[in-house]
């Protein structure tokens, strides 16, 4: 009789188990009145402190060398800026037949924040791609998405967005000013963020817990979560669904297209196809107002759907490149006689 062998991870990533019950925390027990002020306010502080962090991690070396590789980040920020927003304007179609007006504003704001760091570092590191690439892209598209973000958002979103002057202000005060002064700092604190990565990772995950309380809670008290239905959120997955493998399948045979080579595609591929959720959650919260919850749920569900895809072919990726390879002989004729002896196909 066989043993049964569990799963040496979760198939759920932990943290997003802890993003569920925050949700779940919100609706039970909102925040309200005072309270909600107080947590408003602790969730501005806790995300201008996330990009304070954030300044002072980026090593100003590091990002002066990786602009050398500039056709790499222009191809990042273009799938992140230019394509996803793209797809997200195609999927007006989908309103109001598949998605409702709330849900398609969430995605179309989905669309247009910037990529990961962390987890583009991590797949990239573990496909075996060009890992100091991932770095700089992953940092260069969250520095571009502060400004880029939200000027999108106020063409493409317009009042369904909330967008005004005031709210670009509030974006600039809360996410650029505090990653400047990273920088400035990072003379004398770089050296005590990199030796504590840990903890600040901590700082990290709960500053974003804290906001999606906050925005959720806003939610619960005005009653906006009684317009969505689970067929509309089923919906919802389908589309984000789609959304990925399109741009997975661009980010990696378009890359080829290019003439980038396999290092080069893989950060590609995990930098360009990925919407990051610490970015993107104070954005919305700033942007939405009440509305933010409905707004960074298919943010929070695609978030996740990237993790476990990507966790997928990361591994697949680095088992390609360690499987064993015939040997090429320098002679065609022989090479063709190899190929034509074991069935080996090219291509």
């Amino acid at each position: 009789m066989k043993r049964l062998k569990w799963p040496s991870r979760p198939p759920i990533d932990p943290y997003i188990l802890l993003l569920l019950g925050t949700v779940g925390l919100a609706a039970l027990l909102p925040a309200r009145g005072t309270g909600a002020e107080v947590a408003s306010g602790a969730s501005t502080a806790a995300i201008a402190v996330l990009f304070l962090l954030y300044g002072a991690r980026l090593s100003t070396r590091e990002a002066m060398d990786g602009v050398r590789h500039w056709r790499l980040h222009a191809t990042v920020l273009a799938c992140t800026f230019v394509v996803f927003p793209l797809l997200g304007l195609a999927a007006r179609g989908l309103e109001p037949a598949f998605l409702d007006h709330s849900l398609y504003t969430g995605l179309l704001f989905l669309t247009l924040v910037p990529s990961t760091v962390q987890s583009s570092i991590a797949f990239t590191s573990m496909a075996r791609g060009n890992v100091p690439a991932a770095i700089c892209a992953g940092s260069f598209s969250s520095l571009a998405g502060i400004v880029l973000t939200p000027l999108l958002a106020a063409a493409l979103l317009g009042g369904s967005g909330g967008f005004s002057v005031g709210s670009l202000l509030r974006i600039v005060l809360q996410l650029l000013v505090p990653f400047l002064a990273g920088q400035l700092l990072r003379r004398w604190i770089g050296g005590f963020v990199s030796r504590r990565r840990r903890v600040l990772g901590l700082v990290d995950r709960g500053s974003i817990l804290l906001v999606v309380y906050t925005a959720f809670s806003e939610g619960v008290v005005e009653g906006v979560w009684h317009r969505i239905s689970p067929l509309r959120l089923g919906g919802l997955l389908v589309v984000e669904a789609v959304l990925l493998a399109v741009m997975l399948a661009l980010t990696w045979y378009g890359s080829k297209a290019l003439g980038f080579g396999r290092e080069d595609r893989v950060a590609i591929q995990f930098a360009g196809s990925k919407k990051s959720l610490a970015s993107g959650l104070p954005m919305a919260s700033v942007l939405f107002g009440a509305h933010a919850s409905l707004a960074v749920l298919p943010l929070m569900l695609f978030h996740q759907m990237q993790l476990m895809v990507c966790a997928v072919i990361a591994k697949r990726r680095s088992r390609d490149l360690a499987a064993p390879r015939p040997p090429v002989s320098r002679n065609p004729a022989a090479a063709s006689r190899i190929a034509a002896g074991t069935g080996t196909r090219s291509g």
